[in-house]
């Protein structure tokens, strides 16, 4: 019997990274996958299945309006009871910190299936940050029988929780995404971003969207966004607003009339991922981004006080900015200002593999099964100037 491989996930940052790996399960003639998206988010995450042409099995449409954590969990055990039911997979496959891989686990878990975790091992910990991130990746370990880790860092992570059994270091599957989707010419489906000069410019990319961050943080955020910009007339801001209202309207409020500040509805993952790969430097307090800028090449200045991926920071690719605006505004305008600064960060060793991650875990899961006879290779850690655009 070929093993059934269930991959669930629900938001675009877990799509992103799961496409690759629905795609390499589909070359595998020793597996049979199915896809169930719950849609904790709707239009963004379609974008990114169109972008990599994965088409559901299972559509739960779960978003709704004035959803909590709480409301999502028992919607998505109940919804994913009835999958479960009827496909009864060999394996359910979910990835990193979501409310939506939390309660896929735990539903199949309650159904006797075994959980592969993709993205395991990332810790901040601190339970309150991110939130309810942090918990939701922790909670989800202690349901996994596999744990596909992307650095040696969080197969440690795992081994100090008792977790030594099942762990695969195997690089971290955005970057296979970026290989397929970042192309030196790229055609911009925004016609916003096709009217910016993004050759001869200096581009910032800002994205600020979480929990946490909301309210004071987030305001402190705008207020160092908007003094660099008006301190630097030379230099553009391009911000993809979340579309959350508690983000985008203090940052009409703050941002708004500001020269050279560019708020942008939501990207497509094509567009956000060729920007990146064009602007100077990112400002996020996004995980995913942490991930996917050192490998084109790009510093980055985290948003928060602290991170689940410490990798980048000790690697060089990141640092840590905080949310205060005094400190933001230092941390940019040095990069802006000093080269010597700037090139260490931007010419750093990408910590988060090769660009192989989906490989490897389709390798694991193979030896699971019992279908090789060899465990997968770690991956090396790939210097910036090999990178995607070299």
């Amino acid at each position: 019997m070929i093993p059934v491989i269930l991959s669930v996930f629900g938001t675009r940052p877990e799509a992103v990274k799961m496409c690759p790996l629905v795609r390499e399960i589909a070359r595998r003639p020793g597996l049979q996958g199915l896809v169930c998206v719950t849609a904790q988010h709707r239009q963004m995450l379609d974008q990114v299945l169109d972008a990599f042409n994965v088409a559901p099995d299972f559509d739960l449409g779960l978003m709704r309006p004035g959803q909590t954590p709480a409301t999502l969990t028992a919607d998505i055990l109940s919804a994913m009871g009835r999958v479960l039911e009827k496909t009864r997979p060999d394996l359910v496959l979910v990835h990193g910190d979501t409310t939506t891989s939390f309660a896929a686990a735990l539903a199949a878990f309650y159904h006797r299936a075994p959980v592969g975790h993709v993205e395991a091992g990332l810790r901040s910990f601190n339970p309150s940050s991110p939130y309810p991130e942090e918990m939701n990746r922790r909670l989800t370990s202690r349901i996994a029988s596999l744990h596909f880790a992307p650095t040696c860092e969080n197969r440690c992570n795992l081994t100090a929780e008792g977790i030594a059994q099942g762990v695969f270091v195997t690089g971290n599957t955005v970057i296979d995404a970026l290989q397929a989707i970042v192309r030196p010419d790229y055609t911009f489906n925004s016609p916003a971003l096709r009217a910016l000069d993004l050759a001869n410019r200096r581009t910032l990319l800002l994205t600020a969207h979480r929990r946490e961050n909301l309210g004071q943080p987030l305001r402190q955020i705008f207020q160092a966004v908007r003094d660099l910009a008006l301190a630097h007339p030379d230099v553009q801001v391009v911000y993809p607003l979340h579309m959350n209202p508690a983000v985008a309207e203090p940052a009409r409020e703050a941002l708004g009339n500001i020269p050279g500040v560019h708020l942008l509805p939501p990207l497509d993952v094509c567009d956000m991922h060729n920007l990146m790969a064009r602007c100077t430097l990112v400002l996020t307090d996004s995980g995913g981004l942490q991930e996917e800028a050192p490998a084109l090449g790009k510093p980055v200045l985290v948003l928060r006080t602290e991170t689940e991926r410490p990798e980048a920071v000790r690697a060089g690719t990141a640092r840590l900015a905080g949310v205060l605006t005094q400190d933001i505004y230092r941390e940019t305008e040095r990069l802006l200002c000093d080269p010597v600064a700037y090139a260490a960060m931007a010419h750093a060793v990408n910590p988060y593999g090769d660009g192989t991650a989906s490989q490897k875990i389709c390798d694991a899961i193979e030896t699971y099964f019992g279908r090789t006879v060899s465990e997968p290779e770690p991956p090396m850690a790939t210097a910036v100037s090999e990178g995607i655009l070299a």
